[in-house]
């Protein structure tokens, strides 16, 4: 059951991309519901939109198929998809299918081998003149001249003072056709009148021109991806081209895409910059990718007519000569139906970043916005990201190889590269690369960079295949000392052969990433256990160091500090023997003067004794006691009983009035 409903959902989704590609209806909401309502029925669908929105007739079909049965569903909407279906036993020579504006060969089914009429597409302007605004629908078989005459019954300017601005390719004449310009479904133009002098009721319109002549540089960040783009553009640009572009960078369709920073004025995705309100000359925005109900892959504008043949009705390729169609029209390179604008990248490009850039373009505008994301910059620079990262972080390089000179070229590129199995495992697991050799000068660079990054025999196995070989994919690996091409895969491929040899190619350098990641796992550890062991010794010299210097510190100290007390002993001492000299001499007991006997206990138990006349001052006592080592500022000297703080007293008062007299026991004791 789960089977059957995945073939339900893959058969709905065919439906789908056919009705958009038949109808034209880029909304898929509005073509889902028109499917609906015919129980998804493609026939019926179509008949229902086309007649009311294109005016095809269907009465060659209706006459034809009734001589040769029932028709089946593909040829059904190939039918209602724009004109008659040859009967098998018909042939183009001598049944041509009506003329129209364009036609182009559209191989829908190689066994029924039906030429199916492409009917003109219908292209919307929005043309701006001052503070007007006109919308006009035209064929795509219309000249420019055309547009300007309906311009001149809108707004009154006359063809002949009109200048038409905002073309993609620049100035074009009056007799140019719309269809050579490969003008998108939606456009905006300008109107200029230097002949016609601005009144004050459009002050404003001359500020709009010089917005419109201005560059804008929109600085758009990748939220996903975590990178900023600097874009400049001139203010005449759309915001839809805006978003086209940053697709083509960011690999995000338009459809998928979320912004922030657009200004509540720029509603409208036809509007152009100068009129959405942004800051100028810088704006800020930031987009990612949001999730879409619909993953089905939206036809280009420009290519929408032709489609490509599948996998299956590949074999049948050969037969198409008896219908009159050439291969390049089979492949939608026939100068009528090719939706080609300039070629893949351009000759003699200065950077390959620029040459990139413009590849990656061109390839959305040729084969839809789902697409392998390919390396912006050079071969090198894809190498190193590819090979010269951490081992778990390595990927495979595909080298892809385009060339437009090769029928292969369009089937490989819109059937294998855009499938979203090919893409997504190319984005999962290889970087990937690419080149257009078309040109004999980019053909050279490229051979002259592989011969530089990957060796001669490269380069040479390079040049034996041939312009129908093409289109090539070539599978690098990188090992430790040269790169390894490990497979070529050539255009003449199916989706299946393509990841199967995809898949091949991941097995072999998942196994050489094993080793890598073991070995470098093994170089970290021991790398790890080096610096582990460079840290401690490193901890242990700084640990020496430090005991070494507070050992130092202490010793400088301890010798300061010697020195220190040595000096203040000696200054000590040297005021000892100042005091010892200055007193004066000891009286004899017999001298006949009042004579004071004292006796001073030291500290330590001993006793000091000497005579003192009575008329001595108390500073002849302390100036004694401080020459025998015991200076004032240290010791206080007592009397016994009463007790009595000798040093308080006035040094200049006598011993008989401090009452020391005739004799008196005291004793010294330290200062608190």
């Amino acid at each position: 059951m789960a089977s059957e409903s995945g073939d339900s959902n893959m058969n709905r989704e065919m439906i789908l991309a056919d009705f958009q590609a038949c109808t034209g209806i880029d909304n898929i909401a509005e073509a889902i519901t028109l499917l609906e309502l015919n129980n998804w029925d493609l026939v019926a669908a179509i008949n229902g939109v086309i007649p009311q929105e294109n005016g095809i007739l269907q009465s060659n079909f209706s006459s034809e198929a009734s001589q040769y049965g029932p028709p089946s569903q593909s040829e059904a909407a190939d039918a209602a998809a724009g004109g008659s279906v040859l009967p098998p036993s018909s042939s183009s020579s001598s049944s041509s299918p009506p003329s129209s504006s364009t036609s182009a060969f559209c191989p829908v089914n190689a066994s029924s081998r039906h030429i199916v009429e492409r009917q003109s597409r219908m292209l919307n302007f929005r043309v701006e003149y001052r503070q007007r605004s006109v919308e006009l629908v035209l064929e795509e078989g219309s000249t420019v001249g055309e547009i300007k005459q309906i311009l001149e019954t809108e707004l009154g300017v006359p063809v002949s003072k009109m200048q038409l601005k905002g073309w993609k390719s620049g100035d074009v004449s009056d007799s140019t056709l719309l269809r050579s310009l490969h003008l998108p479904k939606n456009n905006s133009l300008y109107v200029l009148t230097p002949d016609i002098a601005p009144t004050a009721s459009t002050s404003k319109n001359s500020a709009l021109q010089e917005s419109l002549n201005q560059n804008f540089l929109l600085v758009i960040s990748h939220r996903e991806a975590q990178r900023d783009y600097n874009l400049n553009f001139p203010g005449s640009r759309t915001i839809q081209e805006v978003k086209r572009n940053v697709s083509d960078l960011t690999n995000i369709p338009v459809r998928h895409q979320q912004w922030e920073g657009w200004p509540a004025s720029a509603s409208d995705d036809s509007m152009t910059l100068a009129l959405s309100g942004i800051s100028y000359p810088c704006h800020h925005l930031s987009v990612c990718r949001r999730s879409s109900p619909a993953n089905a892959q939206e036809p280009t504008e420009e290519c929408a007519d032709v489609h490509m043949i599948s996998d299956s009705e590949g074999d049948d390729f050969e037969d198409a000569s008896e219908f009159g169609v050439d291969d390049s029209e089979m492949f939608g390179m026939g100068s009528s139906s090719s939706c080609r604008k300039s070629p893949m990248m351009p000759e003699n490009s200065e950077n390959e970043a620029d040459a990139l850039l413009h590849f990656t373009a061109e390839f959305s505008s040729r084969y839809g916005e789902t697409h392998p994301m390919f390396f912006i910059g050079s071969l090198e620079a894809a190498s190193q990201e590819a090979f010269y990262g951490k081992a778990r972080d390595r990927k495979l390089l595909a080298i892809y190889l385009h060339n437009d000179d090769s029928v292969l070229s369009n089937v490989f590129c819109s059937q294998m590269m855009c499938a979203d199995s090919i893409v997504s495992y190319l984005s999962q697991n290889f970087i990937t690369w690419a080149w257009d050799v078309t040109k004999e000068a980019n053909k050279a660079r490229l051979l002259t960079m592989c011969t530089r990054h990957f060796g001669s025999v490269v380069t040479q196995t390079i040049r034996t295949y041939k312009t129908d070989q093409f289109p090539l994919l070539l599978i690098v690996m990188g090992k430790r000392t040269s790169n390894e091409v490990l497979n070529v895969i050539q255009g003449n491929t199916t989706v299946d052969e393509l990841m199967m040899r995809l898949m091949g190619a991941m097995e072999i350098f998942t196994a050489q990433q094993q080793e890598d990641i073991k070995d470098e796992d093994e170089r970290e550890a021991r790398e790890m256990v080096k610096r582990e062991q460079d840290e401690a010794y490193r901890v242990s010299l700084e640990a020496d160091r430090k005991k070494r210097e507070a050992q130092e510190r202490e010793e400088a100290e301890q010798v300061r500090l010697e020195q220190m007390r040595k000096e203040q002993e000696e200054e000590k001492e040297a005021i000892r023997l100042s005091l010892e000299q200055a007193l004066p001499p000891e009286p004899d007991e017999e001298s006949g003067e009042q004579i004071s006997k004292l006796r001073i206990r030291t500290p330590s138990g001993e006793f000091l004794e000497r005579r003192f006349l009575g008329s001595c001052k108390l500073q002849v006592l302390f100036d004694f006691v401080a020459s025998k080592g015991y200076p004032f500022e240290e010791f206080k000297l007592l009397t016994t009983f009463p007790r009595r703080n000798i040093t308080q007293l006035d040094p200049g008062s006598t011993l008989l009035e401090a009452k020391l007299f005739p004799q008196e026991t005291l004793f010294l004791e330290a200062k608190e």
